[in-house]
Protein backbone atom coordinates (compact mmCIF):
# COMPACT_ATOMS: atom_id res chain seq x y z
CA UNK A 1 0.00 0.00 0.00
CA UNK A 2 1.48 3.30 -1.25
CA UNK A 3 1.84 6.10 1.44
CA UNK A 4 0.86 9.00 -0.92
CA UNK A 5 -2.86 11.08 -0.74
CA UNK A 6 -4.85 11.05 -3.77
CA UNK A 7 -5.45 14.74 -3.27
CA UNK A 8 -2.95 16.28 -2.23
CA UNK A 9 0.17 14.03 -3.71
CA UNK A 10 1.64 14.28 -0.02
CA UNK A 11 4.57 11.60 0.01
CA UNK A 12 6.85 9.92 2.34
CA UNK A 13 10.20 12.55 2.95
CA UNK A 14 13.40 11.33 4.65
CA UNK A 15 15.73 13.17 7.25
CA UNK A 16 17.84 12.25 10.79
CA UNK A 17 16.53 11.27 14.16
CA UNK A 18 18.93 13.48 15.52
CA UNK A 19 19.35 12.16 19.68
CA UNK A 20 20.77 14.00 22.41
CA UNK A 21 24.37 13.41 21.90
CA UNK A 22 23.53 14.77 18.06
CA UNK A 23 23.82 11.66 16.88
CA UNK A 24 21.91 10.95 13.19
CA UNK A 25 20.25 8.18 11.98
CA UNK A 26 18.04 8.02 8.47
CA UNK A 27 14.33 8.32 9.43
CA UNK A 28 11.10 8.68 7.18
CA UNK A 29 8.57 11.05 7.77
CA UNK A 30 5.55 9.73 6.21
CA UNK A 31 1.61 11.62 5.57
CA UNK A 32 -1.13 11.02 8.18
CA UNK A 33 -3.57 9.10 5.82
CA UNK A 34 -6.60 8.06 6.11
CA UNK A 35 -8.78 6.15 4.06
CA UNK A 36 -12.02 7.30 3.62
CA UNK A 37 -15.73 6.96 1.67
CA UNK A 38 -17.08 9.96 0.63
CA UNK A 39 -20.62 10.28 -0.56
CA UNK A 40 -20.87 12.91 -3.76
CA UNK A 41 -24.44 14.32 -3.54
CA UNK A 42 -24.33 15.88 -7.08
CA UNK A 43 -23.18 13.17 -8.67
CA UNK A 44 -24.92 10.57 -6.63
CA UNK A 45 -22.23 8.13 -5.74
CA UNK A 46 -19.81 7.07 -3.29
CA UNK A 47 -16.15 7.05 -3.82
CA UNK A 48 -13.15 5.63 -1.57
CA UNK A 49 -10.26 8.05 -1.31
CA UNK A 50 -6.73 7.69 0.47
CA UNK A 51 -6.42 11.44 2.12
CA UNK A 52 -3.90 13.32 4.19
CA UNK A 53 -5.74 14.74 7.34
CA UNK A 54 -4.75 18.62 5.38
CA UNK A 55 -7.01 17.06 2.81
CA UNK A 56 -9.99 16.44 4.88
CA UNK A 57 -9.90 19.51 6.31
CA UNK A 58 -10.10 21.68 3.09
CA UNK A 59 -12.96 19.16 1.72
CA UNK A 60 -15.03 19.77 4.96
CA UNK A 61 -14.23 23.58 4.16
CA UNK A 62 -15.45 23.40 0.24
CA UNK A 63 -16.71 19.85 -0.13
CA UNK A 64 -15.76 16.98 -1.94
CA UNK A 65 -17.00 18.06 -5.59
CA UNK A 66 -16.26 21.25 -4.98
CA UNK A 67 -12.36 20.63 -4.44
CA UNK A 68 -11.96 17.67 -6.97
CA UNK A 69 -13.38 20.13 -9.63
CA UNK A 70 -10.58 23.04 -8.20
CA UNK A 71 -7.59 20.30 -8.41
CA UNK A 72 -9.15 19.42 -12.06
CA UNK A 73 -9.22 22.83 -13.39
CA UNK A 74 -5.36 22.91 -12.06
CA UNK A 75 -4.55 19.60 -13.84
CA UNK A 76 -4.25 17.50 -10.79
CA UNK A 77 -4.59 14.04 -11.79
CA UNK A 78 -6.76 12.77 -8.65
CA UNK A 79 -7.83 9.72 -9.55
CA UNK A 80 -11.15 10.08 -9.20
CA UNK A 81 -13.73 9.45 -12.25
CA UNK A 82 -16.77 11.93 -11.38
CA UNK A 83 -20.26 11.22 -13.40
CA UNK A 84 -21.02 14.63 -14.42
CA UNK A 85 -24.76 15.85 -12.86
CA UNK A 86 -27.73 15.23 -15.33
Amino acid sequence: MSKVCQLTGKRPISGHHVSFSNHKTKRRFVPNLHKKRFFIPETNQWVTIKVSAKALRTINKLGLYAYLKKLESKGVDHGVTLNEPK
